[in-house]
């Protein structure tokens, strides 16, 4: 096939490809030559079919065909021999619309070609990691946040009605029209009012209760109510409240540390410790990687595809115009234009993703199997009960796939060209620490 460049403009590229009708017949014969010998045709036996009939026959189903591999293998022909790879996939139309068969094929292919990256001295990269240490005040801040979610009660005085959030002891009886029913008695109950546990509008009507006093709670039952029998039907409770109590954090000692696993409260301090050191860890990360990404912008400057900055400037804009409409759930509004902010930071996220592709590529990063099945697994927590189909529709969308290969990839080529930079420690205050992940959202 004979190639002609049209367009080289920039990384815009085009090219006219000629097939002439000779070497599409001689494709269209290979192929019915090819499949000749497991051909039958009445009055012909097996493989005796000749080329002629078969071509007769079967020539105008193999045609398209035939046209199509000599353009495919055309484009990979001339991608091979000119050492470039196109930033999408390449635009290609028969340019003969009236074309028949006897006729040339004549095709355009367009496509902007991916820049050539420079190298870059990952050692002129010179950042700072910010290093937090959990202190007391940290620990004892997060051991009172323990203590409240692991509250517990005490009465209140006699006479004192329960309020929304009191715990009631009490014993029940239920009734449906005048005859208890199975499951609907207990003794010592103890209900936190408000945790909705019981049916809706139950624990509502003890609000205001006292202890060693008896109320009636009426309530209906759900129609879609697990037990048939009861589904939509109205039931009268008999409660007796025995006490009434009030919830009060639970004391910092060696009881509540086994609360959470610890053998002592030393031993749980050492762990809230470690886990706000691995948070902070994680923060001081983010910003390191922002630091690292900023300086690499700086150190490199080359030809950006304009289809790909125009696609992430609108992806760009419609993002940031939901984020002011938050009650525009769909996708039905007028189009969003991007501004020149938002084309600016789309060709510093271009060519960044660009630059980390290419040191990926030359460092020969990959992302494993176990990662991928990691960063399903935490993606499948998001849909519980679902968690299978969630697993199956990755398994058969490659672009989901991408999506969640591409952050790991990028955080390992970060690692990569981190390993290689001046990076120094610097121990600083969790504020500090809170301020940079601010102005990272900025």
């Amino acid at each position: 096939m004979q190639v002609t460049e049209t367009l080289n403009e920039g990384l815009k590229r085009g090219y006219k490809m000629m097939l002439t009708a000779q070497e599409l017949d001689d494709k269209v014969m290979a192929k019915l030559k090819d499949a000749q010998p497991d051909i039958e045709m009445k009055g012909f036996r097996k493989g005796k079919v000749p080329l002629p009939l078969l071509k007769k026959q079967f020539g105008q189903r193999v045609l398209g065909e035939a046209m199509q591999e000599a353009v495919d293998g055309a484009m990979s022909q001339h991608f091979e021999d000119k050492g470039e790879r196109p930033a999408a996939e390449p635009t290609v139309k028969m340019t003969n619309e009236e074309w028949k068969e006897g006729d040339d094929v004549e095709v355009e292919m367009t496509y902007e070609a991916l820049p050539d990256i420079p190298e870059v001295d990952l050692s002129q990269i010179k950042v700072e990691r910010m290093v937090v240490k959990a202190g007391e005040t940290e620990v004892n801040e997060a051991l009172d946040n323990l203590a409240s979610s692991a509250q517990d009660f005490k009465d209140r005085k006699a006479g004192a009605k329960a309020k929304d959030g009191d715990q009631v002891v009490f014993d029940f009886v239920g009734r449906v029209d005048g005859e208890a029913f199975e499951g609907g008695s207990a003794e010592d109950y103890p209900l936190v009012l408000g945790s909705n546990s019981f049916i809706p509008g139950f624990e509502e009507q003890l609000v205001g209760a006292k202890a060693d006093e008896e109320t009636v709670v009426t309530v209906s039952f759900p129609d879609d109510y697990q037990a048939p029998h009861l589904a939509g039907k109205e039931a009268e409770f008999t409660c007796t409240v025995k006490a009434v109590k009030k919830p009060v954090p639970a004391e910092v000692n060696d009881e509540l540390a086994e609360k959470y696993g610890a053998e002592s409260l030393d031993a749980l301090k050492e762990q809230i410790a470690e886990r706000l050191e691995a948070e902070y860890a994680g923060a001081a990360r983010a910003v390191l990687k922002r630091r690292v990404l900023d300086q690499m912008d700086k150190l490199v400057s080359f030809d950006l595809p304009p289809s790909m900055v125009e696609a992430e400037a609108k992806q760009i804009a419609h993002q940031l115009w939901h984020e002011d409409n938050p009650e525009v759930q769909g996708h039905d509004h007028p189009e969003v234009e991007p501004t020149d902010e938002h084309n600016t930071l789309a060709e510093r996220r271009v060519r960044l993703g660009l630059l980390l592709a290419d040191l990926g590529q030359k460092a020969e990063v990959e992302v494993t199997d176990q990662e991928m099945t990691q960063a399903v697994m935490e993606q499948a927590r998001q849909y519980p009960g679902q968690e299978r189909q969630f697993f199956e529709f990755v398994q058969q969308n490659p672009q989901m796939r991408q999506q969640l290969r591409a952050p790991i990839f990028e955080d390992k080529v970060i690692d990569h060209v981190a390993a290689q930079a001046e990076v120094t420690e610097k121990e600083v205050s969790k504020e500090d620490l809170e301020k940079e992940v601010e102005a990272l959202e900025d």
